[in-house]
C-alpha cells in the first residue's frame, strides 16, 4: 500500500483478467482452466443442475401434486382508499388509474381489494371485486361495474369465418301446394 492507492478513488469498472499472457500473469499458460479434463476444452460448459454424472438434485426429490401457478389468472390491484385520488362523480377504471400513477400495469385485469375507506361517490368499472370493496363503493354513493374477463381484443380468440353455405331449394309441403292450385 502507498499514497497513491489511498487517495485514489477506485474506478468505474474493474479491469478485465487479461489470460494467457504468460507466467508472470499468474493466469498464463493454461489460463486458469487447469490441466486436461472437460473443463479445460475449448466450448466447455455443462448445463445448469449437472452434478458430474451423479444422479442430480432435480430428479432425486420426489415430485409430487399438482400446480395451478401457470394458468392462474393475474390482475392488477388496487385498494379502495387508492380511490380517493378521483373527483366525486367520476368513473374510474384501469386507464384513468394508471393515468393517475396510483398502480403500474400488471396485466390488462383489474380487481379492485377493500382496504381502506372511500368517501366519494364514482363508478368504479373492473373485471373483479372484493365483497368489502363492493360494500364501500356502493356505501359511498356510488357502483361497482364488472366487466367481461377479457380486457382486450387482442386475447380474445378470433371469430369462426363466416364460410358460404349453399341455400338450398324451397320445397313445398303437401298442404301449402294445394292452396296454390285452389
Amino acid at each position: 500500500m502507498d499514497l497513491r492507492t489511498v487517495t485514489s478513488k477506485g474506478t468505474k469498472h474493474q479491469t478485465r483478467k487479461r489470460i494467457g499472457r504468460g507466467i508472470g500473469s499468474g493466469s498464463g499458460k493454461t489460463s486458469g482452466r487447469g490441466h486436461k479434463g472437460q473443463g479445460s476444452r475449448s466450448g466447455a460448459s455443462r448445463k445448469p443442475g449437472f452434478e458430474g454424472g451423479q444422479m442430480p438434485l432435480y430428479r432425486r426429490v420426489p415430485k409430487r401434486g399438482f400446480t395451478n401457478a401457470r394458468f392462474r389468472t393475474e390482475y392488477t390491484i388496487i385498494n379502495v382508499r387508492d380511490l380517493e385520488a378521483f373527483d366525486s362523480g367520476s368513473v374510474v377504471d384501469l386507464d384513468a388509474i394508471l393515468a393517475k400513477g396510483l398502480t403500474s400495469l400488471e396485466t390488462k385485469l383489474l380487481k379492485v381489494l377493500g382496504m381502506g375507506e372511500l368517501t366519494k361517490k364514482l363508478t368504479v368499472k373492473a373485471q373483479k371485486f372484493s365483497k368489502s370493496a363492493v360494500e364501500k363503493i356502493v356505501a359511498a354513493g356510488g357502483e361497482a361495474v364488472v366487466l367481461a374477463e377479457r380486457a382486450n381484443a387482442d386475447s380474445a380468440p378470433e371469430a369462426p369465418k363466416e364460410t358460404a353455405v349453399e341455400e338450398t331449394p324451397d320445397v313445398e309441403t303437401e298442404e301449402e301446394a294445394g292452396e296454390t292450385d285452389a
